[in-house]
């Protein structure tokens, strides 16, 4: 059975990562609440923390925004060191950039979620989409179907996605 790990609703979880992904910096409540150390931490890739729940297509539209150079905001879902502990978060996450402007690595800060919109919207639209990944008859299938439901649902907001998770 899992259990979900909760902190503050005024505290901020930080991370920074390479260009690829790779963990290069955690304060001490993202180690305190996902229950590793720094070691196992740093030079790891941020997936480490990957909740097997989480949509791959939510990764895909959070991956593109930064690839494009833009912040992004997004509800994640974090597995724990812990077997069956997890814990979400709203997350904002970045490009750093180094004094000549140039994409050096991302950067995230995370805090506790609305759990009216993890409940009410979240959750069921993540549910459909890892619905949708695992009906397909391979990943890549998987991944192209569930990022369209995504994006689709987007659009039929006829808002911006910022607009679209600020709203619901």
């Amino acid at each position: 059975m899992e259990r979900e790990v909760s902190f503050d609703a005024d505290d901020i979880i930080v991370s920074k990562t390479d260009l690829k992904g790779r963990i290069t910096y955690v304060n001490r409540l993202f180690m305190d609440v996902s229950g590793y150390d720094e070691s196992e931490l740093i030079g790891k890739p941020h997936s480490v923390i990957r909740h097997a729940e989480m949509p791959r297509a939510i990764f895909k539209l959070l991956w593109s925004h930064l690839l494009d150079e833009t912040e992004v905001f997004g509800y994640v879902k974090n597995r724990c060191r812990e077997d069956g502990q997890f814990y979400w978060v709203f997350a904002h996450m970045t490009p750093s950039r180094d004094a000549a402007g140039r994409v050096t690595g991302y950067h995230s800060v995370r805090r506790v979620p609305d759990r009216r919109v993890l409940d009410g919207t979240i959750i069921p639209l993540y549910r459909e989409l890892r619905r949708i990944e695992e009906a397909a008859p391979d990943r890549r299938t998987g991944l192209e179907r569930s990022f369209s439901h995504l994006t689709s649902a987007i659009q039929n907001s006829e808002v911006a996605y910022d607009e679209w998770i600020f709203s619901r």
